[in-house]
């Protein structure tokens, strides 16, 4: 998300965001990362097969190195996100291509 999130919301209120504010629907399986105002807290929601699953990590110490976007919700990989998750500022520079084979 790119704004600050409440982190007493859960699985309904997350997945409201989700659908509401980002546009985007959440039974997808992709991964959606919120963050509280602090950056003390975040939380990962997405859906698997046989629900949905939150993820949260509440830091004792520091921050988490984030930054919000205004041009809206950006993609992340989820080796950005673990860096991120490790305390490691992720700064996007320009990837390599990857060969990705065509789903059939």
């Amino acid at each position: 998300c790119t704004s600050p999130v409440d982190m007493r919301k859960s699985f309904d209120g997350l997945s409201a965001l989700v659908r509401n504010q980002l546009g985007h629907n959440p039974l997808s399986g992709h991964y959606f990362v919120f963050v509280n105002r602090r950056k003390t807290q975040m939380k990962v929601l997405y859906f698997e097969p046989s629900g949905y699953c939150v993820w949260a990590k509440r830091l004792e110490q520091g921050q988490f190195p984030v930054r919000a976007h205004s041009g809206g919700p950006q993609p992340l990989s989820i080796s950005a996100l673990q860096m991120i998750v490790d305390g490691i500022t992720v700064i996007r520079h320009r990837q390599s291509k990857r060969y990705m084979p065509q789903s059939r």
